[in-house]
C-alpha cells in the first residue's frame, strides 16, 4: 500500500450493518480493514471483496482494551494506510428485566457500546488530526434516544456513546474531522433480527410485509452519503428508518 491508498477501519464489523459498510466502500475504492473480535469470522467477506477486485484485510481486535485498539490503529496506518474512515459498530443489543440485570450485563454493555467507542474515536482523532481531516461514524439505534422496558443496560451505553459522539463532532468539526452518528430507528434487515422475531413473535421474515426492516445496503449508503458531505453542510446525527416505523 501507498500514503495515497484511502483507507477505511471498521471496527465491530459484524456480518450486518459492517459487511455492508466494508462492501461499498470497497467499491468505492477504499482499502477496507475489518476488525472484530474473532478475524477469522471475516475470512469469507474479505475473499468475496478481494475476488471482486477491491482490498480488505481482517483485523483481531478487542475495541474494549486500550492496548488492543492502539495496536490495531497502529497496524493499519503502518502496513495498509492512512485511516480517511474509521467507522464503530460494536455494541450488545441485550434484553433483560431490571431486576435480572446483573451488574456484570450493564457494565458489559456500557463497556462494549460506549467505553470501546471512546476509546476507537480518540484513536481515530489522533491520526486524523495529524493530518487535518478525516470521518469517524458511529452507529445507534432507537435506544440512544429512547428507554425502554428491558433495555435499562443496552439503552444507557447507546444514549452515553450519542453524548461521546456529539461531544466529539464539537470539539474535533472545527479541525476538519466529520463525525457522524447515525441512529438507526428500525429493526436491521439481518439474519439475527430473522431469528429474534421468530423465537419472540413466529412470525418469519417473508411474512412481513417489503421494506418494513431496514436493509444493511441502505445504512451502508447512508454513512457513504455522509463521508461526501460538503464542509458546509455536514450531518452530525441522521436518524434512518423504514416508511412504516412508528416514530
Amino acid at each position: 500500500m501507498t500514503e495515497t491508498t484511502k483507507v477505511a477501519l471498521l471496527v465491530g464489523a459484524g456480518d450486518a450493518i459492517g459487511a455492508a459498510v466494508a462492501r461499498r466502500f470497497a467499491q468505492g475504492g477504499f482499502a477496507v480493514c475489518i476488525a472484530r473480535r474473532d478475524a477469522a469470522k471475516s475470512q469469507a467477506l474479505v475473499d468475496e471483496i478481494n475476488a471482486a477486485g477491491g482490498v480488505a484485510r481482517a483485523f483481531s481486535t478487542d475495541a474494549r482494551q486500550e492496548d488492543s485498539v492502539r495496536a490495531l490503529f497502529a497496524e493499519v496506518e503502518k502496513d495498509v494506510g492512512p485511516i480517511e474512515v474509521c467507522l464503530f459498530n460494536a455494541g450488545s443489543n441485550v434484553s433483560k428485566p431490571l431486576l435480572e440485570t446483573s451488574e456484570k450485563l450493564f457494565f458489559k454493555a456500557w463497556e462494549l457500546a460506549c467505553y470501546a467507542g471512546f476509546l476507537v474515536g480518540r484513536e481515530a482523532a489522533s491520526h486524523m488530526l495529524k493530518r487535518g481531516g478525516g470521518t469517524m461514524l458511529f452507529t445507534g439505534a432507537t435506544a440512544s434516544v429512547k428507554g425502554r422496558t428491558g433495555f435499562t443496560a443496552f439503552s444507557s451505553a447507546k444514549f452515553a456513546l450519542r453524548a461521546v459522539a456529539q461531544s466529539m463532532a464539537r470539539e474535533l468539526g472545527p479541525r476538519n474531522i466529520h463525525v457522524v452518528h447515525l441512529l438507526i430507528d428500525a429493526g436491521v434487515d439481518s439474519e439475527a433480527i430473522h431469528l429474534r422475531m421468530k423465537a419472540a413473535k413466529g412470525i418469519d421474515a417473508s411474512e412481513i410485509p417489503p421494506d418494513s426492516l431496514t436493509k444493511t445496503s441502505s445504512i451502508a449508503e447512508a454513512y457513504w452519503f455522509a463521508h461526501h458531505q460538503s464542509r458546509d453542510g455536514w450531518t452530525h446525527e441522521l436518524d434512518l428508518r423504514p416508511s412504516v416505523e412508528t416514530w
